[in-house]
């Protein structure tokens, strides 16, 4: 594990030189994966990275969990309260569809959440843009593979150094670089609305995730579950589709 950290901060390093760049923000949430980016771009640019916490409508303790973690690794950090703007813009929004007779309230909560991940999206292109910085995400393998992010939220970054570590991969991580313990044992959470967690609204488990992208034998309830999951979210992992112009040439 010693390695793949020295590795990934390596790559952090190549990347943000290839580009062009002077160094690396992250959004730090309270939750696992930020924290080892945050660690992560902390050793790789140790002048010249940056955290930002971005509570809209957050739980008071992901907020104190985010800055536990910037206190603990000594990463320079942005607090950036994003509530009113995200209110004023969803109530917009609805009232202009609600106006028209077609607001759909089966879908209410989940694009709340989703202009909540993207509000953050731009806010740390907005910062990253003033410091000459690159955006690093926080999403992983199982996140990755079941598409359990936002597209052109949390799936809008610029470098993305945990895409092919598993949750627990995440964890022993984490555990590596001393980050606290109760944000490694802290239940897995987007903080999309109250009591939410990322395993109920999956419908199964990261350690199901992690066993079956290595191969291993899952109940055959749990693989169903990450296989539509998957199928479901593949839009998320392409680019826009675009038409085959190739049949006019």
């Amino acid at each position: 594990m010693e390695q793949k950290i020295q590795y990934l901060v390596e790559w952090l390093q190549e990347q943000v030189k290839a580009a062009g760049a002077k160094g690396a923000v992250v959004g730090i949430s309270g939750g696992i994966d930020s924290a080892v980016v945050a660690y992560l771009i902390k050793q790789a640019f140790p002048e010249s990275s940056l955290g930002v916490i971005m509570p809209c409508k957050s739980h008071t303790n992901d907020q104190e969990d985010a800055l536990q973690v910037v206190a603990c690794c000594g990463i320079d950090h942005l607090e950036i309260d994003l509530t009113a703007e995200h209110q004023l813009l969803f109530s917009k929004v609805q009232q202009q569809i609600t106006d028209q007779g077609t607001w759909n309230e089966k879908t209410a909560q989940m694009n709340d959440a989703n202009l909540r991940a993207r509000l953050r999206m731009t806010t740390l292109y907005a910062v990253a843009s003033n410091y000459q910085y690159l955006v690093v995400g926080t999403d992983n393998a199982a996140e990755w593979y079941t598409g359990y992010f936002t597209k052109y939220g949390d799936g809008g970054v610029d470098l993305a150094p945990l895409l092919h570590l598993t949750k627990s991969e995440v964890r022993e991580m984490a555990k590596q670089l001393s980050i606290p313990q109760a944000i490694i044992h802290k239940a897995p959470s987007a903080g999309l609305w109250e009591g939410q967690t990322d395993e109920q609204e999956m419908g199964t488990t990261y350690e199901m995730i992690d066993r079956f992208l290595n191969n291993q034998s899952i109940p055959d309830a749990d693989r169903l579950v990450i296989e539509k999951l998957h199928e479901r979210s593949k839009h998320k992992r392409n680019l826009a589709a675009s038409p085959n112009w190739e049949i006019f040439q």
